[in-house]
C-alpha cells in the first residue's frame, strides 16, 4: 500500500469513528450519502437540485451584445463586459445555468466552418469579429460554474429587419447564395417577410444538423438547446410554400401537416443521436411553444384554448418527450394563473403528466417580460405572481425554471425577480443529474486545511481522492456544505436539501481546491463538507468533516 492510500484510508477510518464532546460517532460518507436517499422532510423553498436559468438572446441584440458596443473603441472587451455583467446577474441570483442564443438566424458566434459570422456581433453580416466569442462565453460561464447552454435556431435564416427576404442581403459566403432553392420567404409578400431554411428538403435538415454539430464538436458546451421555431408560426390567410417541395418528398403521407410534423421528428431524432454518438454528456433541450394540442382537438390535449405547436409549428412536442428523444422539454408557459385561454394551473399538470414515468426532465419557460408590461391582464401587475408560479410548480414535477429574457430579469420590475429570488433562490441549488446519460461513481474528497482570519473568513482547501479518465468519473466541480457546530453527525437528511449548502465552485487545474467562506461568523464553530460533481451533476460522497473552532 502506497503512502497515498494509506493516508485514504486513515481518513475514512477517522471519519467513521471520530467523535467530540457530546457528539455521536459519525455514519462513513458512503452511509451518510445513502442516508439522503431515504424519507427526508425537506425545504421546498431550498431544493437541492433544481435548474436555474434565463435565456441570454442575441437575435437583434435583445439582450447581448448590444448594439452600442459595434461602435465601442474596444468592441470585444466591452462585449465581454457586458456578458459577465449577466454571468453577475445569474450568480446574484443563485442560478446554476444559462441559455445563450449562438445561431440566431442560420449564422454563428463562432468561426464555423458552414456558415458566416452573425451581424449581431459588429452590426455587418458575415464581418469576422476578431475573436471567437463562443469560446469566451463557455469558458466564463464554466469559470463561474455555470452550466452553458447553447441555442440554435435551426430553420430562421434572416429577420425583417435585417436582410429579409432577400437573398443577395445575406452575407457574400452565406450558403443560401449557392442553395436559393432551400429557402422560402414567408409571409409572401408581405411586410415581415423573412427567409426560412426549408424543412421538407432532406439536405437542408442534414446541412442544418452539421452546421450545430461544429460546435458541439469544437466547444466544451452542456447542452444543445431549441426554441419553438421550425416551421414559422402561421401568417393570416397564407399557408407556408412549401407545395412542391410535399410533391416531391411527401409520398406515403396522407396530408402535407402529417408529412411536416415528420420532417420536424426526424430533425430532433437524428439530431438526438448525433449530438450522443459526438459527446453522449452533452444534454439535449427544447423550449416548444406551451400548448402541445388542446382537448377539444385531442383528448390526450389539456384543457386549453390556444394556439397548438401540434398545427402551427408541426411539432409533436408530445412525441419527442414519450420517445425520449430530448434529455429535457422547456414549454413556454407564458401566461398567469387563472388565464382563461390558457391556465398556467391547467398547462404545468399536463406537462407534468406527460413526463411522468419517462426520463426526460421539465423545466417550466417563465414569461418575466411579461411583467408589468402594457396591454397584460391585471394578474402580471401584481408583484407577486411570477414567485407563485415557482411555488406552484413544487407539486408537480417540475425540475427547475428558465426566465425570458436576460433583460427583463434584471430589469427587476415591480420588485418581481427580488421577490421569487428570495422565496426560491435563496440558497445554491446543483443542476438535477440526469441518471440516464453515462457516468462513473466519483471518488469523496478530503478537507485539507481550513484557515480562519479575524472577520471570521474561513479559507478551505482540499484536493480529489482519486481522478477520472476523460469527463466520466472525475470532479468538474465541488459543493461545500457548512453545519453550525462541532457535531460529526449532521443528520441522515443534512445534505437532502440546500439548507447548509453554501456554494458550488468550479474545478480548477491541478490538485489543490480553494474556496473562501465570507459569511463565517467571528466566533462560531463550524463543521464543513464538501463533496465532488461531475460534469453532470452527479454528486460523491461527502467528504470527512473538517472543524473550525477558532
Amino acid at each position: 500500500m502506497t503512502a497515498y492510500a494509506r493516508l485514504l484510508a486513515t481518513l475514512v477510518v477517522l471519519a467513521t469513528t471520530l467523535t467530540v464532546a457530546g457528539a455521536p460517532a459519525t455514519a462513513a460518507p458512503a452511509d451518510r450519502a445513502a442516508a439522503t436517499g431515504g424519507a427526508c422532510l425537506t425545504n421546498p423553498a431550498t431544493p437541492k437540485r433544481q435548474l436555474r436559468a434565463m435565456w441570454i438572446a442575441s437575435v437583434t441584440n435583445i439582450d447581448w451584445p448590444s448594439k452600442a458596443s459595434w461602435t465601442s473603441p474596444d468592441r470585444i472587451e466591452a462585449q465581454k463586459q457586458e456578458y459577465r455583467a449577466w454571468l453577475d446577474l445569474a450568480q446574484r441570483l443563485n442560478h446554476n445555468a444559462v441559455i445563450v442564443q449562438v445561431r440566431p438566424t442560420a449564422d454563428a458566434f463562432w468561426p464555423s466552418r458552414y456558415e458566416p459570422w452573425s451581424e449581431y456581433l459588429t452590426g455587418t453580416r458575415g464581418q469576422d469579429p476578431g475573436w471567437d466569442p463562443l469560446a469566451f462565453l463557455v469558458d466564463e460561464a464554466h469559470r463561474r460554474n455555470l452550466e452553458f447552454h447553447a441555442w440554435f435556431n435551426p430553420y430562421r435564416v434572416s429577420m425583417p429587419d435585417g436582410a429579409g427576404p432577400d437573398i443577395d442581403k445575406l452575407a457574400p459566403n452565406h450558403p443560401v447564395r449557392q442553395h436559393p432553392d432551400w429557402v422560402v420567404a414567408y409571409p409572401v409578400n408581405a411586410p415581415g417577410s423573412r427567409l426560412y431554411y426549408n424543412p421538407g428538403i432532406p439536405e437542408v435538415r442534414q446541412f442544418v444538423e452539421t452546421a450545430i454539430l461544429d460546435a458541439v464538436e469544437r466547444y466544451d458546451i452542456d447542452a444543445v438547446h431549441f426554441d419553438d421555431y421550425f416551421y414559422p408560426y402561421p401568417a393570416a390567410g397564407q399557408d407556408f410554400p412549401d407545395d412542391a417541395t410535399y410533391a416531391q418528398y411527401g409520398a406515403g403521407f396522407a396530408t402535407k401537416a402529417d408529412w411536416r410534423r415528420h420532417n420536424i421528428d426526424l430533425l430532433v431524432q437524428e439530431m438526438s443521436q448525433k449530438i450522443k454518438a459526438v459527446k453522449p454528456w452533452v444534454k439535449f433541450g427544447i423550449s416548444p411553444f406551451g400548448i402541445w394540442r388542446n382537448k377539444s382537438s385531442d383528448p390526450l390535449g389539456s384543457d386549453t384554448n390556444g394556439t397548438q405547436s401540434y398545427e402551427a409549428n408541426f411539432a409533436d412536442t408530445r412525441k419527442w418527450v414519450k420517445q425520449e428523444w430530448i434529455d429535457y422539454i422547456v414549454p413556454q408557459v407564458y401566461w398567469n394563473i387563472g388565464f382563461t385561454v390558457a391556465d398556467y394551473a391547467k398547462l404545468v399538470p399536463w406537462w407534468s403528466d406527460v413526463v411522468a414515468g419517462t426520463r426526460v426532465q421539465l423545466y417550466i419557460g417563465q414569461a418575466d417580460y411579461k411583467i408589468a408590461a402594457a396591454g397584460q391582464p391585471a394578474a402580471w401587475f401584481d408583484p407577486a405572481e411570477m414567485s407563485r408560479h415557482l411555488t406552484f410548480n413544487q407539486d408537480y414535477l417540475v425540475s427547475g425554471n428558465v426566465h425570458f429574457s436576460a433583460k427583463d430579469v434584471k430589469a427587476n420590475r415591480l420588485g418581481a425577480t427580488d421577490i421569487y429570488a428570495a422565496e426560491h433562490y435563496s440558497r445554491p441549488a446543483l443542476v438535477p443529474a440526469m441518471p440516464h446519460l453515462p457516468a462513473k461513481p466519483l471518488m469523496f474528497p478530503v478537507i485539507t486545511g481550513a484557515h480562519r482570519d479575524a472577520s471570521g473568513a474561513t479559507t478551505l482547501t482540499w484536493r480529489p481522492t482519486a481522478d477520472g479518465v476523460g469527463p466520466f468519473g472525475r470532479a468538474a466541480s465541488y459543493a461545500v456544505y457548512r453545519f453550525d457546530g462541532l457535531d460529526l453527525v449532521p443528520g441522515a437528511c443534512g445534505f437532502a436539501d440546500a439548507s447548509h449548502l453554501l456554494a458550488t465552485v468550479r474545478a480548477t487545474g491541478g490538485g489543490k481546491q480553494t474556496f473562501v467562506d465570507t459569511t463565517a461568523e467571528p466566533g462560531k464553530r463550524y463543521t464543513y463538507f464538501v463533496t465532488a460533481v461531475d460534469r453532470l451533476w452527479n454528486e460523491s460522497p461527502p467528504s470527512p468533516p473538517r472543524y473550525v473552532t477558532y
